[in-house]
């Protein structure tokens, strides 16, 4: 059989086995979103390069110059492609129902897996139209809790001390927005959290506590349901949203409240795959990020920059979020 997966609250079918993702059963032959991995389409044989705009060039560069991602628009404008440093590559149909991949002998199915669960499908949701947080987010008191913040600023590393704790994960990175009649909730994105050596070590004694996701990557993987950690697989109300501000020496942890005007300018700032956005995605994304502002509520915390004072920095926000929804001692 062909696998089908559930991600980010969608039906997703692939030729290939994904790592690390369990199959659903399934008796409907429909799906949401087509995966093609290893395999090119079709219209690239058909399209001249020079006929591509590129969109998209990454700030962020390998020793050789060469930026880490470029996107492009090709077959007039109907497909993205997608350029890493790496040689992998991946085209979207604009619409979000297709996704191809393929990669250099270099890289393995493990090494795509990073970038497809990620910014690849992050970008998929955007083209589908679901507003998506630059956020990891976890389960407490049956809400979703989520944690923004850019790149480096310790998502996943709160994250997964929650996970500790036992509060279950609900995503890792990329926090989908589904708007309904009782309010915003964040669908279950992918059973593991990514993180850096540095914060395994912190969190578990030693780098070596979680295994690599792949040779070539230093990122290590906490696969959710070991070490008393546990995967959320619910949809969830969005109860909170929490701003990751700068470490600290002194004054921290901390937490602060902020206008709904300010935190509308930190989440437009922060949502996942705002610079590939047109004019009409934009428009609609500042609307829904607006009605956000004014129903879920919002706080800068932070954090101290001595490790040991992580669980410290979680007491705080779960105390925080008693003032808001009453005692959040549950672990659900």
């Amino acid at each position: 059989m062909t696998p089908t997966y559930t991600l980010f609250g969608l039906k997703v079918r692939s030729n290939l086995s994904i790592p690390g993702l369990a199959f659903v059963e399934t008796h409907s032959k429909a799906v949401d979103v087509e995966l093609h991995l290893g395999i090119s389409p079709d219209f690239k044989c058909e399209t001249p390069a020079e006929s591509e705009r590129l969109t998209y060039t990454s700030s962020y560069t390998d020793e050789n110059g060469t930026p880490a991602l470029r996107i492009w628009k090709a077959a007039g404008d109907r497909f993205l492609r997608l350029a890493y440093y790496d040689g992998v590559q991946f085209w979207l149909e604009r619409e979000g129902k297709s996704l191809w991949a393929v990669w250099s002998p270099h890289s393995t199915l493990e090494d795509i897996t990073s970038y497809l669960l990620g910014p690849v499908f992050g970008l998929l949701l955007r083209l589908r139209g679901v507003t998506c947080l630059h956020a990891s987010a976890v389960s407490i008191h049956n809400r979703c809790v989520a944690f923004v913040g850019e790149e480096g600023s310790g998502k996943s590393t709160t994250t997964a001390a929650f996970a500790r704790q036992g509060f279950g994960v609900i995503s890792d990175d990329v926090a989908a927005l589904v708007e309904g009649p009782d309010g915003f909730r964040v669908t279950p994105a992918y059973p593991h959290l990514c993180l850096w050596e540095d914060s395994v070590e912190m969190l578990y004694g030693s780098a070596e506590a979680l295994p690599r996701f792949s040779s070539g990557w230093e990122k290590r993987r906490l696969a959710l349901g070991e070490l008393g950690t546990r995967f959320e697989t619910r949809s969830l109300p969005l109860g909170a949203i929490y701003l990751l501000g700068d470490r600290r020496l002194d004054q921290a942890p901390a937490v602060e409240e902020i206008r709904p005007q300010a935190g509308l300018l930190s989440l437009v700032a922060d949502t996942f795959a705002n610079k590939i956005l047109d004019r009409e995605m934009r428009a609609n994304e500042f609307a829904v990020l607006g009605l956000l502002v004014t129903t879920v509520p919002v706080r800068r915390v932070y954090a101290h920059r001595d490790g040991s004072r992580l669980e410290e920095f979680c007491a705080m926000i779960l105390a925080d979020l008693a003032t808001l929804h009453g005692p959040t001692g549950a672990r659900v």
